[in-house]
């Protein structure tokens, strides 16, 4: 009877060494502390490219300085309002989840309002968006306050390496549009010419309407800086505060909840648990009384024929509304 291989002293051992075994174990060692330094090091605040994110907070104290004046307030409240709408109904419920359609050139002239955010490009947003629904309230959620506490799900993650990065995996239909990335690679360009824009706007009413007045810095400080400041911190509210402060109506894998106070100050996004629940209907207060901005927006929008086929809430999930 022949010696099977593995018993054969004449055969070579096939079994590793004790020194490559030792060699082996050192490798995964490295690879396993390289993982965990990327990863550390992509959670760690990039605080260079965070400096002008933190300037645009301090620029709102010049206030003291420029003074007020109607007309910059109107402007900084009608800019809000545009842009909270291009987030909520666009980076928000066109791009991240598709409940509605619309022509190339409405979805460029609302990515392009929505950049103007200082809330970085479509793609990034809609990629991020996708992934949180991915992982709503786990650690791999950045922005989870259930997770990661208050601070860093309001504001921290969006300051980090990881966080500047586009997860290109979530977004292959929406990357297909050059337009759309361009604007996501040069995402400080539209904030800057909005800014730009005020202040000469200011200037030029300082001189053709001084009984407004008003004057370039004056509508730079009201119109941009504090408009765009109290916009991200109302927009990132859906991240903490939607997570932590509400009603629970719907038994969601996460910890969504619903919050008027939000839902008014955003536009209709405080339906959180609503959204969780269903995220793909472009309505998220499935109640009558459950005030959604941005829907109201959307189907003005629809009788204009700027956009069609909004995806209503189905009639399983309004009737279990109805019954909670």
């Amino acid at each position: 009877m022949p010696v099977p291989a593995t018993l054969d002293p004449s055969q070579p051992s096939t079994a590793p060494s004790a020194m490559q075994r030792t060699r082996i174990a050192v490798a995964r060692w490295f690879d396993t502390a390289a993982a965990e330094a990327d990863n550390a090091d992509s959670e760690r605040i990039d605080w260079l490219r965070a400096l002008p994110f933190l300037a645009m907070h301090l620029a709102c104290l010049a206030v003291f300085w420029v003074g007020v004046s109607h007309i910059a307030v109107a402007v900084a409240v009608v800019l809000y309002a545009v842009r909270m709408f291009a987030i909520t109904g666009f980076y928000h419920r066109y791009f991240s989840h598709k409940t509605f359609r619309t022509s190339r050139a409405v979805q460029f002239t609302f990515a392009l309002i929505g950049a103007s955010c200082v809330q970085r490009g479509p793609l990034w947003w809609a990629a991020h968006h996708r992934n949180h629904h991915r992982h709503a309230d786990t650690p791999n959620d950045v922005h989870s306050p259930v997770v990661h506490g208050l601070w860093r799900s309001h504001v921290g993650w969006f300051l980090t390496r990881g966080g500047f990065r586009t997860d290109w995996e979530r977004i292959r239909d929406l990357a297909r549009f050059p337009e759309l990335r361009w604007l996501d690679r040069y995402d400080i360009l539209i904030p800057l010419l909005l800014a730009v824009a005020l202040f000469l706007l200011g200037g030029w009413l300082e001189t053709a309407a001084p009984e407004l007045g008003t004057d370039a810095w004056q509508m730079l400080v009201w119109g941009f800086f504090v408009s765009t400041i109290v916009l991200f911190h109302a927009t990132v509210t859906i991240n903490s505060l939607a997570h932590r402060f509400g009603k629970r109506r719907f038994a969601t894998r996460d910890d969504s909840r619903n919050n008027l106070w939000l839902a008014l100050l955003t536009f209709g996004e405080g339906w959180h648990n609503n959204h969780h629940f269903f995220p793909g209907s472009a309505r998220q207060g499935f109640r009558w009384w459950e005030i959604d901005l941005t829907y109201y927006g959307l189907r003005t929008m629809a009788m204009l024929r700027l956009v069609h086929d909004l995806k209503p809430v189905p009639a399983w999930v309004a009737a279990k509304a109805r019954a909670s």
